[in-house]
Formats: C-alpha cells, sequence, structure tokens
C-alpha cells in the first residue's frame, strides 16, 4: 500500500493515465448524468439557459439552412444535441458514456426527435464529408493529449464536407492565473461523487507552466482498492490553436470569448472557434 501510494503522488508526467478513467467509471457515470440533466448546474453540462442562448448563437453563425448536418462530439445526455435537433439540425451525436447514451437514446425517443446517438471514443469516428457542422462544447478539446488533439482534428476535418464548420471552445492561459499547486485530503463516510463507498481521497493540483498544461489528480482509497483518476487540461493561445488548425487543414478561424458569441479580449478564460474546412463552398461566416 505505502509503496502504491508513493508512486501515485508523485507528480504524473505530462497527460500520464491515472489507474481508472473518469469517464467511464460506473458510479462516476451517475453523478454525471445527474449533472448533465441538473438545468442549474454549470459542470459536466452548462445551465439549459445557457445552452438555449448558446444554440441560438450557434445557429446564428451556422444557419441550419446551409449546415443542415451536425455532429456533437462529446454529447453526453443529449442536452444540446435535443436543443439542436429542434432548431432543425439533423443531429448526430457521440459520447463513450454508455450511462448518458442510454438516456439520451431514451429521452430521444420518447419526445419523438430523430437523433442518431453512437456510443463510442470519438477518437475513433470514421466519417467521410458526411456532415457540415461538428461541434465539441465544453472544453473537451483541452483535456486531450497533444498527440489525440491532433488525431481528433484530422479525422474532424475528414467527417467535414468542404466548406464545414468545427465549433468548439476551449480554456486560454488566463485560466491559471493565480492557481497554485496544492495538495489536499478528505475522509468520507458516505457516498460522493467520485466514489460509492467510505473512503479517504488525495487530491492534489499540478502545473506544467511551461506547456500552459495542469492537473488534478485524485487518489481514491478504499477498504478494497486504492485507484487514482488523473484528469488533464490544456489551455491555448490564440497562435497556438491557429497553428493546430491551420496544419488540420482548416482555413478560417473567428474567435469568440465563449460558445455563445460574446467578443473575445485578451483577458478572457475561455474562447471560442469557428473553423471552416477548405474547399469549394457557397458558406460563409
Amino acid at each position: 500500500m505505502f509503496s502504491q501510494l508513493t508512486a501515485m503522488m508523485k507528480k504524473p508526467a505530462l497527460y500520464e493515465k491515472g489507474t481508472a478513467e473518469l469517464w467511464t467509471d460506473e458510479h462516476i457515470s451517475k453523478g454525471m448524468l445527474e449533472s448533465h440533466l441538473n438545468p442549474d448546474w454549470d459542470s459536466a453540462t452548462r445551465k439549459h439557459s445557457f445552452v438555449q442562448e448558446s444554440v441560438k448563437w450557434i445557429n446564428s453563425v451556422a444557419p441550419v439552412e446551409k449546415h443542415p448536418k451536425l455532429l456533437d462530439l462529446g454529447c453526453g445526455a443529449g442536452i444540446y444535441a435535443e436543443f439542436f435537433q429542434k432548431s432543425g439540425y439533423h443531429v448526430t451525436g457521440m459520447d463513450f458514456s454508455m450511462r448518458s447514451v442510454n438516456y439520451a437514446q431514451n429521452s430521444a425517443h420518447e419526445k419523438n426527435l430523430p437523433i442518431s446517438y453512437h456510443l463510442c471514443d470519438y477518437l475513433t469516428l470514421d466519417f467521410k464529408e458526411q456532415f457540415n457542422l461538428v461541434t465539441l462544447i465544453n472544453y473537451d478539446f483541452g483535456v486531450l493529449s497533444t498527440e489525440n488533439r491532433e488525431k481528433l482534428l484530422g479525422k474532424i476535418y475528414k467527417a467535414l464536407i468542404p466548406g464545414g464548420l468545427f465549433i468548439f471552445d476551449i480554456f486560454t492561459p488566463q485560466l491559471f492565473i493565480d492557481k497554485k499547486e496544492y495538495r489536499k485530503w478528505y475522509y468520507k463516510d458516505t457516498s460522493d461523487f467520485l466514489c460509492a463507498d467510505p473512503h479517504i481521497c488525495l487530491d492534489s493540483f499540478f502545473l506544467y507552466e511551461e506547456q500552459n498544461t495542469s492537473c488534478l489528480c485524485s487518489i481514491i482509497i478504499t477498504e478494497h482498492e486504492t485507484k487514482s483518476i488523473n484528469i488533464w487540461e490544456h489551455t491555448f493561445t490564440k497562435d497556438e490553436i491557429s497553428n493546430d488548425l491551420q496544419n488540420a487543414g482548416f482555413k478560417t478561424k473567428t474567435f469568440y470569448g465563449n460558445i455563445a458569441g460574446v467578443d473575445y479580449s485578451e483577458n478572457s478564460k475561455e474562447m471560442c472557434i469557428v473553423a471552416q474546412k477548405g474547399g469549394k463552398t457557397n458558406d460563409s461566416i
């Protein structure tokens, strides 16, 4: 136990995985679904009032008449997907949380919404010029390693028709202003978000300043097991994300302060990008 804990407590190498996966854990997925569905929480999904505002703005920059086929990556419980569908888009959703996708499918069926959901890791998507619009919302892009971000951009580019749009949001390095590394621990004798059983949790927050990246490492200790979860967050400058998009083939980039289209400023902690695939098109952004 001591040697295992000692190894887990070390600052992980950049993008090193923990021994458990946050997004597919059976217990954590219950809390994630609850978070998606609560209309007043800003967590797994934004507040639902903001989602509606966001969808309205996306429809203004990617009108459904020009961009009818939409792929929503990391769709979770389908909150955005349903608002998109009701706005007139033909929506395909993709996520690798079984609990969330099952909920989304049942919800769409009950509401008679013809949304197509896929249970899979979006790093494995293999569409070719099938969508006018791809969305990746709630900062999902920044949790990926450098290699996987490059891989995903290539797959999204391939999935879009020429002239198609990719709309996504990310954090900027302003997110880490005044943040410091820390370690803390707590004991829970009941269930919480991370664990169903009584447990001790050791949290460590690490900064990788040269890489504009952070990691929240949680070590969960129960009577029967010890596991670790690493949550990575990479932040982007405009130059970095512009270069990444250009290298993937995207030709047009417009920057906003969030996924609802507020103006971007250099002090913004987040940014939204509308990127266009090269090729002949009558669309404009």
